[in-house]
């Protein structure tokens, strides 16, 4: 009894290891618009960031219910299952945190649980449907409706404020942004901490500390909550400059209504129980808002490969999984080699990091220069309602200058006679 509830205890600590990545891999989600546009100094963001991540934790517990009731079997699984699974969405957030793209916890997450249920349990323990409607329908179909909503609402947002006041235009909707950034906080804590609740919960049940089909406990919630404020506090500077450099150059109308699109789409998820993911849609709406401005373009190299990482997050994860539940399925000692290889990798992973440190103080620094067709899309369409006159300047260039006539007192030496 004791071994076992110390592999209980390693499970509820990995998981909130989890969510502390989660916290820092997500900040983008809520602040990099906000960032880039500078709407807030990065150290404010991130903070406010973290506070209203720590609400939303509270607000409900609905994708927590899904993940610990509806995904897979819950009374097929043991704890050293769901310590794999972690095991592979850890593993999975660090690596595309360190060459900065913003891929989906929440899928990495599912990811990991799927596989090592399997690897468990057989493809019969996990739950075909749910994982259908509640979490694949969700990604396919998240970015896309927040992109388009994005792309209208800077539509709008540009008509609109055709014929208002530049400058006191641009201070509302930079307080906007604020607020809308908050909202974007919110619901990210309503949906992504509750996906680490429901996984621990799932390993309470497991355990045999909770009945089958408990809500999560005070505490689950509360420490759920705060570990991916931490995470959020901490900042993740690598994935916040590609989101609000990386993609698209955005001004403040395309940033909020970015995030305000972004945020609705967060919440209704919440509201019926979807575990979705917030890097899909704020990715969505970002790429909307970039196309909705006239001469606004989106870098659609990394674009692309945003998509491949999306793409390749369940199977990956799924994989780790599956052979971290493969090892640990040894016995005691096959638990203590992942544990070890857990740390060793994010250790690591850390070190490479430190190669070319991203902060609060150059996160702002575009992550890459335009591509061909982004430069040539830009050159010819037409600039944004509202472009000052001065930014319209444009420069061309001199002709070719030919050798200057040597000075008289630099003329060439006489011939000699």
């Amino acid at each position: 009894m004791e071994s076992f509830s110390l592999i209980l205890a390693i499970v509820v600590i990995t998981a909130l290891a989890f969510d502390f990545t989660n916290g820092f891999h997500d900040t983008a989600n809520a602040m990099a618009t906000t960032i880039s546009t500078g709407a807030l100094k990065p150290k404010v963001a991130v903070a406010m960031s973290a506070a209203l991540n720590l609400v939303g934790a509270f607000l409900s517990v609905e994708v927590a219910n899904t993940i610990s009731k509806g995904l897979v079997d819950e009374t097929g699984i043991r704890p050293e299952v769901i310590f794999a699974a972690l095991v592979g969405a850890i593993l999975w957030n660090l690596l595309t945190w360190l060459v900065g793209l913003p891929s989906s916890s929440s899928h990495a997450l599912m990811g990991g649980l799927i596989g090592a249920t399997v690897a468990s349990a057989g493809a019969g323990a996990v739950h075909g449907d749910a994982l259908v409607t509640k979490v694949l329908i969700p990604a396919l179909a998240a970015p896309v409706v927040a992109g388009v909503a994005a792309l209208l609402a800077t539509r709008l947002s540009y008509r609109l404020g055709a014929k208002a006041d530049g400058r006191a235009a641009e201070k509302g909707y930079r307080a906007g942004q604020i607020a809308s950034a908050g909202l974007v906080s919110l619901a990210h804590g309503t949906n992504d901490a509750q996906k680490t609740m429901g996984i621990i919960t799932l390993a309470l049940i497991a355990g045999g500390a909770l009945a089958p089909g408990s809500n999560p406990p005070t505490w689950v919630i509360l420490s759920a909550g705060l570990a991916i404020a931490l995470g959020t506090y901490l900042g993740g500077w690598r994935i916040i400059r590609t989101m609000g450099k990386g993609l698209t150059d955005l001004q403040p109308q395309q940033g909020f209504a970015a995030q305000t699109s972004a945020a609705t789409a967060i919440l209704a998820s919440s509201h019926l129980g979807f575990s979705l993911s917030t890097t899909h849609v704020v990715s969505g709406s970002v790429m909307g808002a970039g196309l909705g401005r006239k001469g606004g373009v989106v870098r659609w190299s990394t674009a692309t490969r945003m998509v491949v990482a999306w793409a390749l997050t369940l199977p990956a994860a799924a994989l780790v999984g599956a052979l971290a539940e493969t090892v640990t399925d040894l016995g005691d000692w096959g638990t203590a080699c992942v544990a070890v290889f857990l740390v060793a990798a994010a250790a690591t992973i850390w070190r490479i990091s430190r190669r070319e440190v991203v902060d609060h103080s150059n996160v702002n620094d575009t992550a890459e220069p335009a591509g061909v067709v982004t430069a040539a899309i830009a050159a010819v369409a037409p600039p944004a309602a509202g472009t000052p006159a001065a930014d319209l300047t444009a420069t061309i260039p001199s002709p070719p200058v030919s050798a200057a006539p040597a000075a008289p007192d630099q003329a060439a030496p006489p011939a000699a006679v």
